[in-house]
């Protein structure tokens, strides 16, 4: 019996940029269900996130953010906030289970938008510890960010990306 051959730990750009054979019939990898499993479990951090906003909600703005304490808002402008948020947040979330389907089904423009997205998380969350000092504390942004790279780590796999453009002409 043979043993699978190992992966070098670097790979020439040449074999990295050679084209995936395409398989229509391919069964789909795991790191396609993985990854949108964690685009799912991201919806239902954020949804989490948007319920401890709603019931958490004062017509404070102090107590949303140091910054806001000075300021005199008006309670009706302050729930008007709450429900724009809540509504924008809501639409967000459904489009983040909308594409976490179309990923399931294996299309790859959704695989490479959920992947951007979450590059861009990723790099905000960085900017923000960088430039701000702002803390990665599991209150804060630790939980998003460890989805956003199993996310990117799961859907930018070649299993992956080989099922999302299995379909793809050469």
């Amino acid at each position: 019996m043979t043993e699978p051959q190992k992966r070098p730990a670097f790979e020439p750009p040449q074999r990295l940029l050679r084209p995936i054979s395409a398989d229509p019939d391919m069964k789909r990898p795991a790191s396609t269900v993985a990854g949108t499993l964690l685009v799912l479990l991201r919806v239902i951090a954020g949804a989490v996130l948007l319920i401890e906003v709603a019931v958490h909600w004062s017509n404070d703005p102090g107590s949303l953010s140091p910054a806001l304490a000075d300021l005199d808002i008006d309670p009706q402008i302050a729930s008007a906030g709450l429900a724009t948020l809540i509504v924008a947040g809501g639409i967000v979330l459904l489009i983040d289970a909308m594409l976490a389907v179309l990923i399931f089904r294996g299309l790859n423009w959704p695989r490479v938008v959920v992947m951007t997205f979450s590059a861009l998380s990723i790099s905000t969350v960085f900017t923000a510890w960088w430039v701000q000092g702002q803390e990665v504390t599991l209150r804060t942004s630790l939980l998003s960010l460890a989805l956003d790279i199993l996310v990117l780590l799961a859907l930018s796999s070649r299993s992956a990306a080989a099922y999302a453009r299995r379909r793809e002409r050469a």
